[in-house]
């Protein structure tokens, strides 16, 4: 079953894929993998769960941050592809927490994010990933996450070009200079 199947099953529906903030775009293919930009946790086109781990929310009101993040990074890789049955492989996440001072759970935080995507891709979806505390982060956000997917086929990206004939090597040696080598001696 596919991505889209998927979401379908679980009863999800995903929003317009949110605008950049600032000067930036949400994503880059470079060959067959496709950056997502840092997203935060937008509702109804707006910012949503401000505040810092820890001392605003719990963890489990962090989960649901990272969930509702997760949901805008599927959005946008849906835009970037055309469909979220391209993506091979949900490669790399770099998860970011608001923590208050001594907070430390993190990968709890992150987790909302992560057993989303397993959710949607199955296998597919188990990642590498870095969830780190920050003091700070943008507009007060509780949760700012960037993706790193694996695209299955290459319609739209830049494929790799067969390789060019070299010429064919003349059956006569390269000239040699041997005054060249006697004046370097």
């Amino acid at each position: 079953m596919g991505a889209e199947s998927r979401l379908k099953q679980l009863g999800i529906e995903l929003s317009a894929a949110p605008a950049p903030m600032a000067n930036y775009v949400r994503a880059v293919q470079v060959g067959n993998l496709l950056f997502l930009s840092g997203h935060g946790p937008m509702k109804d086109g707006k910012l949503a769960h401000i505040g810092k781990l820890g001392r605003d929310m719990s963890v489990e009101e962090g989960r649901q941050s990272a969930r509702a993040v997760g949901l805008g990074l599927l959005a946008s890789a849906r835009e970037a592809l055309g469909s979220l049955d391209r993506v091979k492989r949900v490669v790399k996440v770099l998860g970011m927490v608001n923590s208050a001072d001594g907070f430390v759970q993190q990968p709890q935080v992150i987790n909302g994010f992560s057993d989303l995507i397993v959710e949607v891709f199955g296998e597919a979806g188990r990642h590498a990933r870095s969830a780190v505390g920050m003091a700070e982060l943008p507009m007060g956000i509780s949760v700012e996450i960037e993706m790193i997917v694996e695209v299955a086929d290459g319609a739209g990206a830049a494929r790799p070009k067969a390789a060019a004939k070299k010429p064919a090597r003349s059956a006569r040696p390269a000239a040699r200079r041997p005054a060249a080598r006697k004046r370097r001696r």
